[in-house]
């Protein structure tokens, strides 16, 4: 199952989105793409991954090419190991939860080892990849887009590619939640087999 988790800064989406990764499973993948830029942003980083840890969270990081990244996955005699994963593997029952995808497109658009302006293709084929390797898959996005100021070029065109992002992504979902003051809104929701 893909779900795409969305809102506004401070909305609560956050907690929704691990509250809703809890519930899917038990084997819980957290793919972190907030780059530490300085000292307090490393603090923040830590505190952060220690309570995933409490959670159950296995923590990922990563800040671009997140089409490499591999899950560990299950050998043929049962055990998993890091980094080995092909097409010919089952799918893993495991949840991934990937926070957030505002970040991972500034990260590819302007980091020095980013995409550029492959930024879009890059990550939906990042998020392809794990669609094959996991049975549910959490996406934190942001709303960034009805504040009414008026940005700069680069900004425009970094919401333009994080619109295209979400669009694209909001299509393929089974399910689309917004996040509003804490109050999940369902804005698409998974067909009921039959119906």
């Amino acid at each position: 199952m893909f779900q795409i988790v969305t809102g506004g800064s401070g909305s609560g989406k956050s907690a929704f989105a691990e509250a809703l990764a809890m519930e899917l499973g038990e084997k819980r993948y957290y793919i972190a793409t907030m780059y530490p830029f300085g000292e307090e942003s490393k603090q923040k980083i830590a505190r952060h991954r220690a309570m995933r840890a409490e959670k159950q969270f296995e923590t990922i990081e990563c800040y671009t090419n997140l089409k490499a990244v591999r899950l560990p996955s299950e050998s043929t005699d049962g055990k998993y190991s890091d980094g080995h994963w092909d097409t010919g593997e089952r799918l893993q029952e495991c949840v991934v939860l990937l926070e957030c995808m505002s970040n991972l497109l500034a990260n590819e658009m302007y980091s020095e080892d980013g995409a550029k302006e492959r930024a879009v293709e890059e990550i939906l084929q990042g998020i392809h990849m794990l669609q094959k390797q996991a049975a549910h898959l959490v996406l934190v996005t942001n709303e960034v887009f009805s504040d009414g100021i008026v940005y700069d070029p680069d900004t425009i065109q970094y919401q333009k590619q994080l619109a295209k992002i979400n669009q694209v992504l909001a299509a393929e979902a089974d399910e689309v939640t917004e996040v509003i003051y804490g109050i999940p809104w369902k804005l698409k929701a998974k067909k009921e087999e039959g119906v």
